[in-house]
């Protein structure tokens, strides 16, 4: 899980008010939640979000792709999954990497999901994270994707942004994720994630972030800010 070195985290944390204001500043010039905002990896349902999200651990979203359509186009379903052995299901989801762990805890998921579950993936945080090889960022982004909950599931680009400019802290994706949880006005929850994933990537980039076009500057808290 990524981590953050002393050198892009914030100074302090922000207030209330400034996190307040962040959110608005964000909500006014990025993109929110849309209508073409798909379940992760872009599947139809909430089952192959979750095998989608679990296959992309450490792994490239061009490789992710290839496994899942690989995967899929065998089995669709927890039943039809468990019929394959283990070599197939490792030979279909090996462009993502770390296969043989990943079928493992595919198979894992899949029992538990037809044992404790009747085959129907919960839409809650904790009947998320009872299944094998669902860990905080996996459980968020269904949460938010699938069942378009108010959370604010944390990627590469949230984790680096809202620890750079103080709006949460956090050493790894998951405190961040709990941080932004206490931190984050209810009202921004719901869309948080796609302004501040949009935002990384246009202005608070990872190497070289865009202080000069910066909307939120004067209350960011990043030390290297120019």
């Amino acid at each position: 899980m990524p981590k953050l070195s002393h050198s892009v985290t914030a100074t302090r944390l922000l207030c209330d008010e400034e996190v307040e204001t962040v959110y608005r500043a964000l909500e006014t010039t990025m993109p929110g939640r849309t209508h073409s905002a798909k379940s992760p990896k872009g599947q139809p349902d909430a089952f192959r979000s979750c095998i989608s999200c679990m296959l992309s651990a450490q792994s490239r979203d061009a490789n992710t792709a290839k496994a899942t359509r690989q995967l899929f186009a065998l089995a669709k379903t927890p039943q039809a999954i468990l019929a394959l052995d283990d070599d197939t299901i490792v030979l279909a989801i090996k462009p993502a990497g770390l296969y043989n762990m990943k079928a493992r805890n595919i198979r894992k998921f899949c029992t538990a999901l037809l044992d404790e579950h009747d085959g129907v993936v919960p839409s809650t945080r904790a009947g998320l994270l009872s299944l094998p090889g669902i860990g905080r960022k996996c459980a968020d982004i269904v949460m938010s994707f699938t069942f378009g909950e108010g959370v604010i599931a944390v990627d590469t680009h949230v984790h680096r942004v809202a620890n750079r400019i103080g709006l949460a802290r956090g050493k790894t994706e998951a405190q961040t994720a709990q941080s932004l949880e206490d931190r984050s006005p209810d009202w921004a929850k719901r869309d948080g994630h796609f302004w501040l994933l949009q935002f990384g990537k246009r202005v608070c980039q990872a190497r070289t972030p865009k202080c000069h076009a910066c909307v939120v500057r004067e209350v960011c808290a990043y030390p290297a800010k120019s």
